[in-house]
């Protein structure tokens, strides 16, 4: 949820990153984060689960979501003419816990193309 979506932004931010753009929309899907670095444009997945989730949110990054992860961020690059200028890259930030105590994992990289 935008709960979430906002503590990771803060905690990308926190780490250096600038975020560019939030819940960017198309006909293929939804990308949390768009954010940089001084070298990658970065597209950010944001996962939340509860202590008791069935599924850790890692496990909740399906195939299938990562497919649509990939073709959004193929939309992007085209709408904004950014194919050939940055390498980009696909990060999940993924929070464990509840809204007080929580944990936030970054894992860099995590869709191969």
């Amino acid at each position: 949820g935008t709960h979430y979506e906002q503590k990771a932004k803060a905690y990308l931010i926190k780490h250096g990153l600038t975020c560019i753009h939030e819940n960017y929309y198309c006909r293929y899907g939804e990308i949390d984060l768009i954010c940089t670095d001084e070298h990658n444009l970065i597209f950010v997945e944001v996962r939340y689960r509860g202590q008791n989730a069935p599924i850790s949110p890692a496990e909740s990054i399906t195939r299938q979501k990562q497919q649509k992860l990939i073709k959004t961020a193929s939309h992007y690059l085209q709408k904004y003419q950014l194919s050939d200028r940055m390498a980009c890259r696909f990060d999940a930030l993924l929070v464990h816990g509840g809204i007080i105590t929580h944990r936030i994992e970054w894992i860099q990289n995590v869709i191969s193309l």
